[in-house]
């Protein structure tokens, strides 16, 4: 491949994004959004509330996103001066979608990124149990600034190898696990490896309680999987690198979510699955592998570290967008000379900087590691829904761009329909759990302070 900027990259002196992410680099950007911590550490609890039903829950989130994320190329391709989804949410809803979009997106990505330094500090304290954990916390967020201070190539590089550690773990647990499968292996506790373990006990034994209860859980696994569009405008060739990307997402489900349920639940009756426990430590455990605990802890470490990473990334272009339209402080427009915009990565890393207060004063962290999680999954389905309405304002104000398009989403309207009904559906199932509720109930505070701060930068505008 050519590792030469392309014509198309955006010079500096314009202030300006540089086009400088290579095809690879969006590949396994777009794998390390769809794996997170939710599907190595929470599936345990998930399997323990679904059962088998699990696998469906997968399949039905996993297939509403992918038409979130075609809405999202189609109107990213239709307009290549859009930098992110903040941007066409402006021009098609109105600037007030632009202001709320930007800055919920910042705020997901930050609470988001203060999670999984929480959970990079438990990590390293199984390593290192001595080394004080707010001291662990401030030097991740020193080392993350500094990899996105050199260029959104070191960026680049830096989540394809960590992408690329992740992969080679689920595929190693799926080999294992059809290897088992296939020779019969018995567990500790009696029970022969086999897929007759998925139906013994019924699809749904949970019932549909239980059914409902995993989407719960579940629809957290699948945060992050925007960061596609929010590198739209880093992005090299973006007509050829964007639709592929977006295309592997069902691919991608099927072989690191669905596969993996079906191989951990095949292996050991999903009955037996502890809740509290990873169920690809467990795996390991059982196939006498004596490093287990910290070879998983190692890949755990690096999923956590790689949407910190991307995280950090994101939210410093976002801002990098709402100070262009003048939605935020103009000083987050300013770029380095390579090309990064310094000033919102001070102002996000800064912000992160709440995780070493967090873990210094708040002993219980798993517990603000839920809260915040789950604060973070509400908003981010905000998100999605208002893609999902720019396509629809999009179809309808600009529907010649639509016939021109060379990456149409299918049956376009009748599916984002679909997906918005389906964002109500989980919105209701939140209400149902008492730790969702509390999330739920604290959301609207945001959207408060987002009017405010709207009619602030509103009056602001004119001075400007």
């Amino acid at each position: 491949m050519n590792d030469k900027p392309l014509s198309s990259a955006v010079n500096i002196d314009q202030g300006q994004l540089k086009r400088g992410l290579q095809n690879r680099h969006i590949q396994l950007i777009a794998i390390g959004g769809a794996i997170g911590t939710g599907l190595f550490m929470g599936s345990g609890k998930a399997i323990s509330l679904a059962g088998p039903s699990l696998i469906i829950i997968y399949l039905i989130i996993g297939f509403v996103l992918f038409f979130v994320m075609r809405a999202m190329g189609e109107l990213l391709l239709s307009n290549l001066k859009y930098k992110s989804f903040s941007d066409f949410c402006a021009e098609l809803l109105g600037p007030w979608a632009g202001f709320f979009v930007g800055w919920t997106y910042w705020f997901c990505l930050v609470i988001t990124a203060i999670a999984e330094i929480v959970a990079i500090t438990a990590y390293i304290g199984y390593w290192a149990p001595d080394f004080p954990p707010w001291l662990t916390s401030l030097l991740c967020i020193l080392l993350l600034l500094t990899l996105n201070l050199v260029s959104v190539s070191l960026f680049g590089e830096t989540e394809f190898w960590f992408a690329i550690i992740k992969i080679i773990a689920i595929i190693f647990l799926i080999l294992i696990g059809l290897i088992l499968v296939i020779i019969g292996f018995k567990t500790p506790s009696g029970h022969i490896a086999s897929l007759s373990h998925l139906w013994n006990d019924g699809i749904f034994p949970m019932g549909i309680n239980g059914f409902f209860a995993g989407f719960q859980l579940a629809i957290f696994s699948f945060v992050g999987i925007e960061i596609v569009g929010a590198t739209a405008a880093e992005t090299r060739d973006p007509n050829r690198v964007l639709p592929k990307a977006i295309n592997a997402i069902p691919f991608r489900f099927i072989a690191f979510y669905v596969l993996s349920l079906v191989v951990i639940m095949s292996v050991t009756p999903w009955r037996e699955i502890a809740a509290d426990k990873s169920p690809f430590v467990e795996l390991f455990v059982l196939i006498g592998v004596p490093a287990a605990a910290s070879i998983v802890n190692f890949v755990v470490l690096t999923s956590a570290a790689s949407s910190t990473n991307s995280g950090v990334f994101s939210t410093s272009r976002m801002l990098f967008g709402l100070a262009k339209k003048a939605n935020a402080p103009r000083q987050f427009s300013q770029l380095s000379n390579k090309s990064v915009p310094v000033k919102g990565l001070y102002f996000t890393c800064c912000c992160l900087g709440l995780a070493v207060v967090l873990i210094y004063f708040i002993p219980d962290v798993m517990r603000v590691f839920v809260l915040i999680t789950s604060v973070a999954a509400i908003l981010f389905m905000f998100i999605w829904s208002m893609i999902l309405c720019a396509y629809l304002a999009y179809r309808k104000k600009q529907p010649h761009l639509h016939q021109n398009s060379i990456y149409k989403m299918p049956v376009g309207i009748f599916m984002s329909w679909v997906c918005l009904l389906f964002f109500v559906f989980v919105l209701i199932l939140l209400t149902l759990e008492p730790d969702t509720r509390q999330a739920l109930l604290a959301v609207p505070i945001w959207f408060v302070m987002l009017l405010i701060g709207y009619q602030i930068a509103k009056k602001g505008k004119p001075a400007r």
